[in-house]
């Protein structure tokens, strides 16, 4: 037995495309399936990353909550002793009399955990925001989601309004539990790139850690983006507080994707069209790193960013989504048993990997579009809710053994992931030659 846990989560994230807005716990149905958390009780699994999100409880007023599906759930959870990592924002900018740039967002945000700590004081384990990095840049630098900032102003207001929120959430919750924990979930992947974007590359590889970094009270005047943030007009006395009062993740939570490390390539004409962007200043393609021939010295994939951020912060680690959406339900068999692996290398090695938490048990929808599409494109997890009751997947099975502390050896994971084989490539591998 290899000592790392196996723990699960659902898609669960509420957010605004324009004024629409996006709830994947009512599109997958898991809102109206209570009998689900006994499907999940039955995988084995013990602890269980689980929405008691702002948008849904309190979506007009702090003041006029409804806790009735909250209540009914954890409760439930709980009979079945299956612990929740309580989620409170999941993507979102909080419910539509706040958002990410709102300069209170962060004290509402707290006087919310205060309401949801209150009521549920046996929580140990919380989540007040989901990927802040990720969140941030999708809703404050690309546009994506509500509130559509395209700048690095609104992008970095976002980040720290998110970062001080959950500080000031954890602090407001320890009031009650001085024993809840923190366990921050963020995608850390990385860019790689040919030479001429060498500097974008590594522009974005310093940007990626910004969350965790303000969190542990890195940011100070040394920091290389301590001086960006009060250019973009980022409050000093903000940034030099979190310094002053860190509030570190008890555990970093790590939600790596197959296309979560990326390449840049100056050459664009090598890439299909959708992949070719660029920063305002210079035009290329970004393409997610498996699919190009990189040379053996870089290393891509969950061991390579596990073991980064073990080394950079010391802090218990675990890889919070492993998900893979994919057509043939064994690659995502592999791709789990792929991040699990390695996962049990590094522990193996002495770092503090403390679990793998199999995402999206319930699927998701539209995510192929980042939810800015509502086409019904359904994909499932370890279970096809488009049946009654939902469907076990194959994924299934690796699940229960894992959750057992059991090897999960069958035919279809001796087969390589589509992600290890020579087709994967968009461009021919002689075209990478002195490009890395």
């Amino acid at each position: 037995m290899s000592g790392l846990e196996l723990w699960g989560g659902i898609e669960c994230t509420v957010l605004r495309v324009g004024d629409e807005w996006r709830d994947q716990t009512r599109e997958t149905g898991h809102h109206d399936r209570a009998e689900d958390l006994d499907l999940i009780a039955g995988l084995g699994i013990r602890k269980l990353r689980y929405p008691v999100l702002w948008e849904r409880v309190a979506p007009d007023s702090l003041s006029g909550t409804d806790w009735s599906w909250s209540d009914a759930r954890l409760a439930r959870l709980r009979a079945l002793g299956c612990d929740p990592i309580v989620g409170l924002v999941h993507h979102g900018a909080g419910p539509a009399y706040t958002s990410l740039l709102d300069p209170e967002f962060p004290e509402k945000l707290a006087a919310y955990a205060a309401q949801v700590a209150a009521r549920y004081p046996w929580v140990q384990d919380w989540t007040p925001v989901n990927e802040p990095l990720t969140t941030a840049r999708f809703s404050g630098l690309y546009g994506h989601w509500f509130p559509h900032g395209t700048d690095m102003r609104s992008f970095l207001t976002a980040l720290m309004n998110e970062c001080r929120g959950t500080a000031l959430a954890m602090r407001a919750i320890r009031r009650v539990n001085p024993a809840a924990r923190l366990v921050q979930t963020e995608d850390l992947g990385r860019v790689f790139s040919t030479k001429p974007l060498a500097g974008q590359a590594a522009h974005e590889n310093e940007r990626r850690w910004l969350s965790l970094d303000l969190l542990c009270g890195r940011v100070d005047r040394h920091h290389p983006w301590y001086a960006i943030m009060l250019a973009e007009g980022v409050p000093q006395a903000g940034l030099d507080a979190l310094v002053a009062e860190p509030c570190p993740p008890d555990i970093i939570g790590i939600n790596h994707y197959v296309t979560s490390d990326r390449f840049l390539d100056h050459r664009v004409t090598l890439y299909p069209e959708q992949a070719v962007g660029g920063n305002g200043d210079l035009v290329y393609a970004d393409m997610e790193a498996v699919r190009v021939p990189l040379p053996p010295d870089i290393h891509i994939g969950p061991e390579a960013r596990l073991r980064e951020a073990w080394e950079r912060y010391r802090l218990p680690v675990a890889v919070t989504e492993a998900h893979l959406g994919c057509r043939e339900p064994e690659e995502c068999v592999r791709w789990l048993l792929e991040v699990w692996n390695a996962a049990d290398r590094l522990r193996q090695e002495g770092a503090d990997l403390r679990a793998v938490t199999v995402w999206s048990i319930f699927g998701a929808m539209d995510w192929c579009s980042l939810l800015r599409q509502r086409n019904g494109r359904y994909e499932p997890g370890v279970f096809d809710v488009r049946h009654s009751p939902p469907r076990p997947m194959p994924i299934a099975g690796a699940v229960r053994a894992l959750a057992r502390g059991e090897r999960y050896e069958a035919p279809i994971v001796q087969e390589p992931g589509w992600w290890r084989r020579e087709d994967r490539f968009v461009v021919e591998p002689g075209a990478m030659a002195g490009q890395g």
